[in-house]
């Protein structure tokens, strides 16, 4: 009841008119910033940090956290609209998000991204009132061995992800882990795969210019190919009706996706260094591996964009956790949150929560309204993005090109991500002809500078011994699920 009783005050407190005034400026904001590729929650929170220093600690961190909330509301309308991740964290709804446009079903796939976030959403606030203190602890047992494991377990449901060729899947893989190690080894220091000794390859190869330039330029590159650029891509007059027809097969169909990207986004968003993006894609990958019919994910099916959207907005709410419980980011974006918390003059930690009762509940009762709103403000403007597509390709194909190129420059403002994203887009179109899977590319390219760091340390950790992975209680039945993950296309190929 205690539990409860904070809560309320924590959302009365959320919702006085300027708290509210904030939360909704901030989700509006945060979903265009999300929408715009390049942008994403991490520049929208440190761009507007500043601003916050108007209005008190409370209510700034509210605003800043709406701007986290609507940005992983809004990187999945790029996405599916255009087939450019607008960050990050929406690579894994352009999976089968892009395909529902293409066959006219944008509408369905932007109404099941906007409520799978709302469902994550939910349901990683409800854990993180109940077990605040408890995750914090699991979290922080959570050492290399543990993170490797983990990273392990997501490599193995890469397979799933690359259909029934495992040659070519493993091939993807191998080379997404050759793009991850380019730059400045973590632990030596010493540059690696540094090409022609170009100094544009030393500060390694940015995950969101692999993200534009294969989604964005590669697919766009695919699509002239495949139509000889004659597109038409139908898109249906937004009414109430097709709203609650499109809302109903969205939880019919999506209801599995959402479950697991949910409970899996929020268990890994705790974890500190991991955060959304890993959560999404695993989360994805599990799924897909679940499924009754996995040969139709990337094709369109309705739990491959549930499954990431779920995943992101949870693992969101989730990083916020070790932030304010320990005092460690649990993301890049709440990085900065941490930032300007001590600026404003808290301290995160275990004693927040008895000093600065007031602050974190209201912050965690703000995360309940801001969901709401984010829902709603996202729902209104579907009509919007669905105009969008009712543009000619020959508009249409020239905006994602100028897109993909102003998005890669905004990131880092470096001419040498632009040809890399040209080039990625290039490759990615000649892979795609070759029936390449690229998702355990993308994918590989995002775990593996975290496993690689992990694996090394645990090694250190136990002079080199392999075991450490299997005698430690928390790793060990990770690390043997992931094995027996990876063991199961060999059974089924002796089987055949």
């Amino acid at each position: 009841m205690d539990i409860l009783s904070l809560l309320g005050d924590g959302m009365l407190l959320a919702l006085q008119p300027l708290n509210i005034m904030l939360i909704v400026i901030g989700v509006s904001v945060g979903l265009f910033i999300g929408a715009m590729p390049g942008l994403g929650s991490v520049n929208g929170v440190a761009i507007l940090l500043p601003i916050t220093f108007l209005v008190p600690p409370g209510a700034a961190i509210i605003f800043l956290a709406a701007i986290y909330y609507g940005a992983m509301y809004g990187g999945a309308i790029s996405s599916i609209t255009l087939g450019i991740p607008g960050a990050s964290t929406a690579v894994a709804t352009t999976f089968d998000g892009r395909p529902l446009a293409l066959k006219g079903r944008a509408s369905l796939a932007l109404v099941t991204a906007a409520i799978a976030s709302f469902v994550g959403g939910t349901v990683a606030n409800v854990l993180f009132t109940l077990f605040a203190p408890l995750l914090a602890s699991v979290a922080l047992a959570f050492g290399p061995p543990e993170i490797f494991a983990l990273m392990l377990l997501a490599f193995a449901t890469f397979v799933g992800l690359g259909g029934d060729d495992i040659p070519k899947t493993v091939f993807s893989i191998c080379f997404g882990l050759v793009l991850g190690a380019i730059g400045f080894d973590q632990i030596s220091g010493a540059p690696r795969l540094v090409l022609f000794e170009m100094t544009g390859f030393l500060q390694g190869i940015g995950f969101l210019v692999l993200a534009i330039g294969v989604y964005g330029i590669g697919e766009m590159l695919w699509t002239i190919d495949q139509s000889r650029g004659q597109v038409e891509t139908t898109a249906p007059k937004m009414t109430a009706k097709v709203m609650a027809a499109d809302t109903a097969q969205a939880m019919r169909q999506g209801w599995k996706g959402m479950t697991i990207g949910s409970f899996l986004g929020f268990f890994v968003g705790i974890l500190p260094a991991a955060g959304a993006t890993p959560a999404s894609l695993m989360s994805y990958g599990v799924t897909k591996m679940i499924s009754r019919v996995p040969h139709e994910f990337g094709r369109g099916n309705v739990d491959g964009v549930a499954a990431p959207e779920s995943a992101n907005n949870s693992a969101s709410t989730g990083a916020m956790l070790p932030m304010l419980t320990l005092g460690i980011p649990g993301s890049p974006t709440t990085a900065i949150l941490l930032g300007g918390m001590v600026i404003w003059g808290l301290t995160p930690g275990p004693l927040l929560f008895v000093k600065e009762t007031g602050f974190v509940w209201g912050l965690i009762g703000s995360f309940y309204i801001s969901n709401v709103a984010a829902l709603l403000i996202n729902l209104a403007f579907i009509p919007v993005f669905i105009w969008m597509l009712r543009m000619p390709f020959t508009i249409l194909a020239p905006m994602i090109f100028v897109l993909s190129i102003v998005g890669g420059y905004a990131a880092t403002s470096d001419m040498f991500d632009i040809w890399m994203i040209v080039i990625f887009g290039i490759g990615a179109f000649i892979l795609r002809r070759f029936d390449y899977p690229l998702a355990p590319a993308v994918l590989a390219i995002v775990l593996g500078p975290i496993a690689e760091p992990t694996l090394r340390q645990s090694l250190l950790l136990s002079s080199g011994d392999p075991s450490i992975f299997l005698t430690r209680p928390i790793a060990a039945p990770i690390t043997i699920a992931a094995i027996i993950l990876i063991l199961l296309p060999a059974v089924k190929l002796f089987r055949r």
